[in-house]
This record gives structure tokens, C-alpha cells and sequence, in this order.
């Protein structure tokens, strides 16, 4: 799959790396360290290990740092969200060429740091923000979770649904929005009456962690769902969803998951409880706009690049091991659904999406 943007042309694939945690003065000297490009993150608190979107924008510097051997990546892990702009501060104090904020949370840090250094470059993932030194890579998930909420209708045996979130930002809602559209789209279309759990749209309300970590929480509320009926739950969550997707596989059947972010079955040890995943290709966003700017000087925020169906900066990943149990006729319906919002002929909406 390719994202076609301002920025690039590039692959999806997933991998996760580690690193250091917490960021150190680069002591390297002479012509070798002026010819070094310096791409600093910062995650959110989920943490590098989040299985989720810190781990695929790291993976994203990572493939960066394998292309252009100019280019030397390191991050610093947030633990609370104090950390942010103390993160930030240490990044620009050692000089770094290119500063990732990792998540929506951390977008007012994020502001408050770049408008203070107005010749620094920085770049976020899932948020945008005034400053023009600020490049912003944003994901229209709601497309990709609609086709994710029409697949779970389709597949559902209770004839029930959930999904729930780690926190009530945008980033989040925006999946839940387009899931809870997608189950009633298909609905419409086949006369049925699955139920979304979860999440309420018209309100804008529904179930929470209040944080990306704790996968008791996110194994509390999908036992709240399936104790409801639910045999197919979609966590918004980041780790915390690993609660959900490690107790779908101990139900030895009962229910299933649908993960998020990069693709579950490659991130996460639950893949045989992963029907898909609704991928946002974070990690050629990141890894095509370090280059970038490595190469070619500073990226404005106008230039901001936003994932859609269109340029597979969103999809559905693989199906994998429940391939042989998606229906063919469901199968196409998806396709089928997938050009008509690519064509506009189906609308997808959500307050969350990002603005051009």
C-alpha cells in the first residue's frame, strides 16, 4: 500500500524497535557530526511499547534512519504528561535537526515549545497546531473504522457490537465515530438491527480508560460489553486495549477484536483474536517527512500531510487468521464500500476529522 501526499511516496509495513529512555548530548565530532540529521521523539505517555502509534512512529524514524544513513534516531519515553514540554525543552537544548511529538496529547506542549523556538523543526503526530515550524501528519481513521464497523456487523453472531476509547480526544473518537456509523450503514443496508455499544455519536459520549496504559481497565470495560452481548470489540486505547485482545484470545471464541493503529497481528501477541486492524500508516507519514526534511530543509505546517482511504494512509489490514472466516460475499461488500467512499458516494463524518 503507498500514501501518495506533499510529502511522499512509501510502503506500509510495521515494525517495532527500542531505544534509550531518555535522551543524551550527542558527543560525536568533526565532519562526521555536521553531516548527521538528528530526528528526536518524544512519545506520549503510552510509552514506546504501546503495540499502538508511539511504536509506529518509531518504527517510522527507525526506516528513516536505514535509508538515509545521514539521519540518527533516539527518543525519550514520556511516564506523565508533565514530561512533555521537559521533553521538548531537552531536544532543542541538544540541538536536535527534527523534534516528533507523538499523539494528540501532546499538541498544547507541543505549541508552547515551537512557538518559543520558531527556527526549530518539529513535527506531530495526530494533532496540528498554529505554529508553521510544526509539520502535522493527521489520520481520517474514520473512513477505515466505518469499513471496520461494517465488517463487525457482518461478522457479529449476537447481533452486538462495542468499542470504547482510552481518552475523550479527537484522535480516539474519530475511530469510534466512523465504527459506530459503519455497523449503521450496514444496517441500512441489509435491513438488520445490530447494536453499537460503547459509544453514543449524537452525544459524543461513551466508555473510557482515561488513559493509554492500564490493561485492566481495557479488559474491565470489554468484560462490561460482552457481559451486554458484544461478541466483537473494538479498544481505542493503546496498551491499555491489550486488556481487550488478551482476553478475546482466553475466551476461546467468544468474542473477537478488532485492534487499531498498526495492524495487530504484527504488533501484538492476540492475532488470533484479531479479525483486522484499522491502520493508520503512521510509520511512512513519519519516516517520509524526516527524509524530507532531512534532505530538502524545513517542513511548514501548511504542507501537513492527512491519511485517507484514497492515499492508504488509513485501510483495514489483513485479515490473517480469520481470512477463511469472512464471508467472500462480505469480503467484496467491503470493497465495494471502500471505492464509494474513495468516490464520495458514501459520506463519512465525524467532528474529530481533520481539516484541510
Amino acid at each position: 500500500m503507498r500514501v501518495v501526499s506533499v510529502i511522499a511516496v512509501g510502503a506500509l509495513a510495521l515494525t517495532a524497535a527500542a531505544c534509550g529512555e531518555a535522551p543524551q548530548d550527542d558527543q560525536a565530532g568533526g565532519d562526521a557530526a555536521a553531516k548527521e540529521y538528528n530526528a528526536c521523539m518524544v512519545t506520549d505517555v503510552g510509552g514506546i511499547d504501546d503495540k499502538s502509534f508511539n511504536a509506529s512512529a518509531w518504527a517510522g524514524l527507525k526506516a528513516a534512519e536505514e535509508e538515509n544513513k545521514n539521519i540518527k534516531a533516539k527518543y525519550v519515553a514520556s511516564k506523565a504528561e508533565a514530561d512533555y514540554e521537559p521533553n521538548l525543552t531537552q531536544y532543542v537544548n541538544q540541538k536536535c535537526d527534527f523534534i516528533l511529538s507523538v499523539g494528540g496529547l501532546m499538541g498544547p506542549a507541543t505549541s508552547k515549545i515551537a512557538k518559543a523556538n520558531p527556527d526549530q523543526q518539529f513535527g506531530i503526530v495526530d494533532s496540528t497546531v498554529p505554529e508553521q515550524n510544526v509539520f502535522p501528519m493527521e489520520f481520517d481513521t474514520a473512513q477505515a473504522a466505518f469499513l471496520a464497523g461494517y465488517l463487525a456487523a457482518g461478522m457479529s453472531k449476537t447481533k452486538q457490537v462495542g468499542t470504547y476509547g482510552g481518552m475523550k480526544i479527537p484522535p480516539v473518537t474519530i475511530f469510534m465515530d466512523g465504527f459506530v456509523d459503519g455497523v449503521a450503514h450496514y444496517n441500512q443496508a441489509k435491513g438488520t438491527k445490530v447494536q453499537a455499544l460503547g459509544w453514543d455519536k449524537a452525544a459524543q459520549n461513551g466508555s473510557f480508560t482515561n488513559d493509554f496504559v492500564k490493561q485492566d481497565e481495557g479488559k474491565k470495560i470489554s468484560d462490561s460489553l460482552v457481559a451486554q452481548g458484544a461478541d466483537i470489540i473494538m479498544p481505542v486505547a493503546g496498551g491499555a486495549g491489550l486488556g481487550t485482545t488478551a482476553a478475546a484470545q482466553a475466551s476461546n471464541g467468544k468474542y473477537s477484536a478488532i485492534w487499531v493503529d498498526a495492524d495487530g497481528c504484527e504488533s501484538t501477541p492476540n492475532c488470533p483474536a484479531l479479525i483486522t486492524t484499522v491502520v493508520k500508516n503512521i510509520k511512512d507519514a513519519v519516516k517520509e517527512a524526516v527524509i524530507k526534511a532531512a534532505n530538502d530543509g524545513k517542513l511548514a505546517q501548511s504542507d501537513g500531510l492527512i491519511g485517507t482511504l484514497e492515499n492508504n494512509g488509513v485501510s483495514l489490514a489483513p485479515f490473517h487468521e480469520f481470512d477463511s472466516k469472512v464471508p467472500a460475499e462480505l469480503k467484496a461488500e467491503i470493497e465495494a464500500l471502500k471505492a464509494d467512499i474513495v468516490s464520495g458516494k458514501v459520506t463519512v463524518t465525524s467532528p474529530a476529522q481533520p481539516k484541510k
